[in-house]
This record gives structure tokens, C-alpha cells and sequence, in this order.
């Protein structure tokens, strides 16, 4: 085993393999270098003798939103329910989703199962700008800039034109996911022309944004304004002006 590594735990179900690995160098005391733990973060390190190993967690201390490695791909759990037959053993089913391709798995559990924690920290990063090939984020706090390519991004690209505040999520400290802000507010670069009086919408039109990205705006608004725009639903909210 390579030194700053500690052993991995995992079990099998259904197929799936549910495992942790340890790439960051070990506490003091753990034959590595020292490790700055951020308060706060979704995984903790348990220290066993002179080994480190990330944390299991039981089937009853499972919860929604906890970050979990499946076949070494991590994962965020979204729904769970224990479930206790009147015969034979408890069980908990879990569903989970894979944070970057975004496929949803269910998983069986028995009671007496562990899962480990993924070294997973969503972190608060301001989004600086795009060379063409990757897409820059700034710590504010501590100025560290880390960089992801589009498959990083997932599709947050499109609301993004600098200067926003995002959730970067980072695994082994290298970015897999940015959320983009609820809301942003974007300029019309390309639309039909507005009907005037028309302020019901109808069907609306589509509308290129300055980003690139294309939603369906009513039918009253023009070219060159700014709207805002709901990143969850990718939908038109409001025109600012």
C-alpha cells in the first residue's frame, strides 16, 4: 500500500460495489504528511492504529444527501426508507443519484450493512471565465482557483457569463459538478420581433442568450433585453429590462 493511503472498505449488493478510497494524505500520526480538514464537510476521517480509512456509516444513520461511493463513482443519496417485513430480516431501501452522469439507482440494503463516505465537499466558488476548453473558479476566501472541463460542468455553462456565485462540487479536490445560481439575468441576442400590447405570452418564442443557451420567452419581449431566467427549470422568469 502506498504511503498516505489507507485501506478501503466494501460490500456487495445487487450486484453493485459500494467502496472508499483515501487519496489524500493521512493526519499527522498516520505515517503521512498532515491534511486541513474543512469544518463542515460531508466526510470524516476515522484513525485505526497507524492506518486511515474514511468513515463507514450503518444503514440506520443513513440520510438523505449524504455522498457515497459506487463502483468508486461518487454518488448522493435522495431517498431511503426502512422497511421490517413481519418475517425474515430489516432492510432499508435507498436511492441514490450519481453526481456526474445524473443516472438514478435503487439499492437493497440489509440492517447490518455499512456504506463509506465519499470525499465529496461542495464548496461556495465565484465563476471567473472560460478559455474555450475549461471554465475557472475562484475561492473567495482563500483565493485557490481550481478549473473543470465541460463534463464537469454539468450543463451549468449555459447560465453563466462571470463574476456568479456556484456550488462547486469537488471529489478528491478537483471539480464534478457546479450548481449555478438559482436565478441569473441575461441579455436577448436573438428573437422574432415583440408583438406590441401583447402582454400575455401565449406560446412564446425562442430566445438565444448571450451565454448561447435557448429558452422560451412571451411573445412581448425583444431583442437586447435582459431577462431573468430560472436555472433549475431553464425557464423564463421575468424581464428586468
Amino acid at each position: 500500500m502506498a504511503a498516505g493511503q489507507g485501506a478501503g472498505m466494501a460490500v456487495r449488493r445487487g450486484g453493485l460495489r459500494l467502496s472508499c478510497e483515501v487519496t489524500k494524505p493521512m493526519p499527522a500520526g498516520c505515517g503521512g504528511r498532515p491534511i486541513l480538514i474543512r469544518p463542515a464537510t460531508a466526510w470524516r476521517v476515522v484513525v485505526l492504529s497507524r492506518s486511515c480509512t474514511m468513515a463507514t456509516v450503518g444503514m440506520n444513520d443513513v440520510k438523505n444527501g449524504m455522498k457515497i461511493l459506487v463502483n468508486n463513482e461518487p454518488a448522493v443519496i435522495t431517498e431511503t426508507e426502512y422497511v421490517k417485513p413481519g418475517k425474515g430480516q430489516a432492510f432499508t431501501r435507498m436511492k441514490y443519484r450519481f453526481i456526474k452522469s445524473g443516472r438514478v439507482v435503487e439499492m437493497t440494503m440489509k440492517a447490518t450493512d455499512d456504506v463509506e463516505v465519499a470525499d465529496v465537499v461542495d464548496t461556495d466558488m465565484r465563476y471567473l471565465y472560460s478559455d474555450g476548453e475549461y471554465w475557472h473558479f475562484m475561492d473567495p476566501e482563500t483565493f485557490e482557483q481550481v478549473q473543470t472541463d465541460k463534463a464537469g460542468m454539468g450543463g451549468a455553462d449555459k447560465w453563466l457569463k462571470g463574476e456568479e456565485d456556484c456550488i462547486v462540487t469537488l471529489w478528491n479536490g478537483a471539480p464534478i459538478w457546479v450548481q449555478p445560481p438559482n436565478f441569473v439575468e441575461l441579455k436577448i441576442t436573438e428573437t422574432d420581433p415583440g408583438v406590441r400590447g401583447d402582454t400575455s405570452g401565449g406560446g412564446g418564442k425562442p430566445a438565444t442568450l448571450e451565454t448561447g443557451a435557448v429558452v422560451r420567452v412571451p411573445l412581448f419581449v425583444n431583442q437586447d433585453e435582459i431577462i431573468k431566467v430560472d436555472t433549475r427549470s431553464g425557464e423564463y422568469s421575468a424581464r428586468v429590462k
